[in-house]
């Protein structure tokens, strides 16, 4: 008979008729939002949102790119619970998709975190360092703030950024990761004290290996330095900074990745699950049918001899039948696995249906409310949302 993950968590035995959609984000460790040390001045912040998220489709079709959950939460709501965890009190979220959407998602999170979120709209793409001139009116009040590229995820190490940033009487931080292949990077070049001498951009012999990892602690200075129009950070904003000698970059302790694309989302949530395991072992499953890193929500049922793992993320409301293999893929809220169906290198959409004896691999993506029907093979298939797939796919293939 079917069991529960681990007791008490309730057991379901179907999704709802109603849609599933990404549930308000919560908070993994709620006490390290109300005891983590607070700096004295008011912090604020800047999350790079951007627009369409064409590199996350078939998933971003239905919600935009920051509402996607990551490992069983929302990809912004990750940074914006590390940023109130150290006291930063206002989220200025810069938006150009979908705004609506985003500010009726984040309804009722400010009074949970204690802080103030906000959107600041662009009318039309203003780059990297566009956006920050644009909210300049919400940022400037004569303090540093934090500026993160929403792709982002890391153990975010704000605390000690902050404290680096003042030791140095910085105009502006990055936060910079080391890479196995530099050449495909731009690459910072700094010295012992960390101050950055130059950038070179996709080096063809070694000069480095650390890399703008795409978050910042900048001073209130730079708001002079960008006109009010589509401008670079990188390009643009950083060199000038860094002519005056007031351009710093602090290396960054634990895992990095851009989660901005399907492959690079897989491989960032393996990072993410291993960094789990280490900070914060209870929020993992464990028992016999789980392999490695795993992380189920308790509102998910698992059948009988099920094997699970490694790097699997379950998400709410997800049913599992007997039999079923997954390993390294994600399962958003809602979905059902049929019997005995293996899922390996999968992203599968909310409220999706895999049949029985099915098997699908290779970086393949389901969209939101797709149906792959019995004893088929998907090898790396793209389906867009409310699509019914029932012949198999041999090679990599958009069904749209």
């Amino acid at each position: 008979a079917r069991q529960p993950v681990t007791k008490p968590w309730p057991l379901i035995s179907s999704p709802s008729s109603t849609p599933f959609h990404p549930p308000p984000p919560r908070s993994s460790n709620n006490a390290a939002l109300t005891t983590a040390t607070t700096p004295s001045q008011y912090m604020k912040a800047l999350i790079l949102v951007g627009g369409y998220g064409t590199r996350l489709r078939p998933l971003t079709l239905s919600f935009p790119k920051p509402l996607v959950e990551f490992c069983n939460q929302a990809i912004v709501m990750h940074q914006i619970e590390a940023l109130a965890a150290v006291g930063v009190k206002e989220v200025v979220l810069a938006v150009n998709y979908q705004p609506q959407v985003m500010e009726k998602f984040l309804q009722g999170q400010e009074e949970r975190l204690g802080i103030k979120i906000t959107t600041s709209r662009e009318t039309e793409p203003m780059g990297t360092a566009g956006p920050i001139k644009l909210a300049e009116d919400h940022l400037n009040d004569g303090e540093p703030f934090f500026v993160l590229n929403s792709d982002v995820a890391c153990d975010y190490p704000f605390e000690k950024m902050l404290a680096f940033h003042r030791s140095r009487d910085a105009e502006a931080t990055i936060l910079v990761t080391k890479v196995e292949d530099p050449s495909k990077f731009g690459v910072v070049i700094y010295d012992e004290q960390g101050k950055i001498s130059s950038f070179v951009e996709k080096p063809q012999k070694f000069v480095g290996n650390r890399i703008n990892a795409g978050v910042y602690l900048l001073s209130p200075g730079v708001f002079e330095r960008i006109p009010m129009k589509p401008t670079s950070i990188e390009k643009e904003i950083f060199p000038k900074i860094c002519d005056g000698g007031k351009l710093f970059c602090q290396e960054l302790e634990g895992y990095w990745a851009d989660i901005g694309q399907p492959k690079d989302y897989l491989a960032g949530q393996r990072l993410h699950l291993a960094s789990l395991r280490q900070r914060k072992p209870e929020l993992l499953s464990s028992g016999p049918e789980f392999i490695g890193n795993v992380l189920v929500d308790k509102s998910a049922s698992i059948g009988s001899k099920c094997r699970i793992g490694p790097d699997v993320v379950i998400g709410p409301g997800c049913v599992i039948d007997d039999g079923v293999r997954l390993s390294k893929c994600t399962l958003l809220p809602g979905v059902k696995v049929k019997s005995h169906s293996w899922i390996s290198l999968t992203i599968v959409g909310w409220n999706s249906t895999i049949g029985e004896w099915v098997r699908i691999e290779n970086n393949s993506v389901f969209g939101e409310d797709v149906t792959i029907k019995d004893e088929l093979y998907i090898n790396g298939g793209i389906v867009l949302p409310h699509k019914s797939v029932a012949r198999d796919l041999f090679k990599p293939e958009i069904v749209m």
